[in-house]
Formats: structure tokens, C-alpha cells, sequence
């Protein structure tokens, strides 16, 4: 007969050999989610660090923005369900009126550096310098969202890339908003950041910073909301580049 305390030392041995980062879905939908209490990860020590790499942002809002007051469900068996926020997504312009745009500054080992992004329409390259590329401009947060490449092969000539959000038009609705980035290496689990911290006034966010450092992929969980626009977040990481006024193209 196992005694109480085997099974107690049992679930303690499980429980320290478990995950270190916390974990989302079931072993075919398995991904990291960088917090704040475990922020960093290494794509290398993953074996994610090669190949295409997707990075996608999704974004919903919360019903509580469309209704006045969200509906509060639950049970005897998940009573905390009553305390989280209903979301639904914002599929029409008519839905939610931010357009939230998926960015990245890059910086190679040769010194070039440069930015993709809708705005100005830097779409960036897959296949040559910055081996980052931009898919599209999702203006109404398609189930899709928005998609970066980045050529994972050419790793040792990118030196740090810097993927935020910001809010091109409407009103700063960070705190209105649940955005989610998501890493998709072509090996290893999937990375995920989500946007959840109210910053009811900010109009852009740094949200993930990989570097390579001596040869050494490394992710690692920012999530630093800003006031301003990409001239912000470039004085806060020295980033140095020369930012002016630009527009999007009107879309038919």
C-alpha cells in the first residue's frame, strides 16, 4: 500500500521536473508564454533557431467595450470564470475602430539598420538584407492578423530585432484591446507574449526583443508601453535612426 507521503514526494518530484516556462494547450498545440516572472527564452537551446519563423499579431476586443457591461458566466466547478472579461473579435472596422500594426527594427552585425513596417510601406526582404519581411497590413484584426518572416538561416548576420505595436489611427485603446504575438519557429514550441497591461493612453508597445549573442538566439519578453511612436521606442532602445511623417496608401 503507497503511503500518503510517497505520493506527496511523488507530485513534489513531478512538479520540479515540470516546465520552467508556463505552458499553454495540450501536446499538439504546445507553447512557451513569456511573463514577466520568466521573460527570457533561447530559441538555440530549443533548436528553433533555423529555418522560416513566423511572428504573428492577433488581437480582440473586449465585449465589455461593445456592451457596457460584460456578461458575467459561471459555475460551482469555475467560479473564477465570473472574474474574466468576455472578448470577443473584431472582425469590421465597425467592430472596433484601432488599427494595430505589427513592426520590427532591425539590426545587422554589419551595422545596417532599418525598420518594416506598413507605414511608408518597408516591406522588408525574406531572401537578402534585413531577411526580415512584412506579409500585409491587416487594418481590422482578421482572425489572420498580421504576419513577420524572419530567414532564421541567416541568424548570424542579424545582431537584434525589435517587434512592437502601434496604433496607426483611431484612439489609443491598448487597455480596450487583448493582443497576442506569436513566435511559430519551424522547430520547437510555439512563443507567445500577450499585450494585457492597462496603458489606456499609449499609442505603441515594444513587445519582444531577440538578439544573438556570441552565436546564442535569445527572445525576451518587453512589453514597455509608450506615449509616442517608433522615434520613442527607438530613444529607449538606441536605436538611432532618422524618423519622419509617413502615410499609408489608400486601400481599394
Amino acid at each position: 500500500m503507497v503511503s500518503l507521503w510517497e505520493n506527496w514526494r511523488r507530485g513534489a518530484g513531478m512538479a520540479r521536473r515540470g516546465p520552467k516556462f508556463d505552458t499553454v494547450g495540450g501536446p499538439s498545440t504546445y507553447a512557451v508564454e513569456l511573463t514577466k516572472r520568466n521573460a527570457e527564452l533561447s530559441l538555440t537551446k530549443q533548436s528553433a533557431d533555423s529555418g522560416s519563423m513566423r511572428v504573428n499579431l492577433s488581437w480582440r476586443m473586449r465585449s465589455s467595450d461593445l456592451t457596457g457591461r460584460p456578461r458575467r458566466t459561471g459555475s460551482l466547478r469555475h467560479p473564477l470564470r465570473m472574474l474574466k472579461p468576455d472578448v470577443v473579435q473584431a472582425h469590421t472596422q465597425g467592430v472596433v475602430n484601432v488599427d494595430l500594426d505589427l513592426a520590427c527594427m532591425y539590426e545587422l552585425v554589419d551595422g545596417s539598420k532599418g525598420v518594416v513596417q506598413p507605414l511608408g510601406n518597408f516591406m522588408g526582404d525574406m531572401n537578402g538584407p534585413p531577411f526580415v519581411k512584412l506579409s500585409g497590413d491587416d487594418r481590422f484584426g482578421s482572425p489572420s492578423g498580421e504576419t513577420i518572416y524572419v530567414n532564421l538561416d541567416h541568424k548570424d548576420e542579424i545582431k537584434r530585432l525589435l517587434f512592437f505595436v502601434y496604433i496607426y489611427d483611431g484612439t489609443p485603446a491598448f487597455d480596450r484591446t487583448h493582443a497576442i504575438l506569436s513566435l511559430f519557429p519551424s522547430n520547437g514550441p510555439r512563443v507567445e507574449v500577450g499585450l494585457d497591461e492597462r496603458a489606456p493612453q499609449a499609442r505603441s508597445c515594444a513587445v519582444l526583443l531577440m538578439e544573438n549573442i556570441k552565436g546564442e538566439l535569445m527572445v525576451r519578453r518587453e512589453v514597455r508601453y509608450v506615449y509616442g511612436f517608433q522615434a520613442e521606442l527607438d530613444r529607449l532602445y538606441g536605436w538611432g535612426l532618422q524618423w519622419g511623417r509617413g502615410y499609408k496608401t489608400n486601400k481599394v
